[in-house]
């Protein structure tokens, strides 16, 4: 059975935290959905890039997915944050010990908002650390606690996809996957 993975995205997400999370996990075999929460599908990047998204994040609310996964960015987080129905979606993945994960901002905004970090190990971009509470911040580039995996920000963008592809997949997949990026 193929694995599914949504991809919430908002409008000034980070680029390449976006498109490497997509594009990693679409290699490694794994359905991903690219779901907009605002109320049109094409988003604007912080940095410009244009992306468009598979559908609305409405429309798949109540799809199971193995996998819940939030790109940073300081203004796509805060979006994030905000939309009440993705907040739900996070408390309802975790509650179920299915895998969600964040990177860059993300964690620390969109996450910490959801309450779904209470008691765990996380990172996040270290900047934004000073907006966590009832979790323990980890200066590492990607950390799995249970099924939350979280990741800094744009450099460890690729190990954060790998580690999700592994969580998803396990370490054969993963290596093949990163065999095939480096060749």
């Amino acid at each position: 059975m193929t694995s599914r993975a949504l991809i919430a995205l908002a409008e000034g997400i980070d680029d390449l935290q976006s498109v490497t999370l997509i594009d990693v996990l679409r290699r490694a075999g794994i359905e991903v959905v690219a779901a907009s929460i605002e109320g049109r599908r094409m988003l604007t990047c912080a940095r410009g890039t244009r992306l468009t998204a598979d559908g609305m994040l409405v429309d798949v609310l109540a799809q199971t997915f193995d996998l819940i996964v939030l790109p940073g960015g300081a203004v796509g987080s805060r979006h994030l944050a905000a939309h009440q129905p993705l907040q739900q979606l996070l408390k309802d993945q975790a509650s179920a010990g299915r895998l969600f994960a964040a990177i860059g901002e993300a964690p620390a905004v969109a996450l910490q908002a959801s309450g779904v970090l209470r008691q765990r190990r996380m990172t996040c971009l270290p900047g934004a650390s000073h907006q966590l509470s009832g979790c323990t911040f980890v200066d590492q580039p990607v950390v799995v606690d249970g099924n939350c995996i979280t990741a800094q920000g744009s450099g460890p963008a690729l190990e954060f996809a790998l580690t999700l592809v592994e969580q998803l997949g396990g370490k054969a997949l993963r290596a093949r996957v990163a065999g095939e990026l480096m060749a």
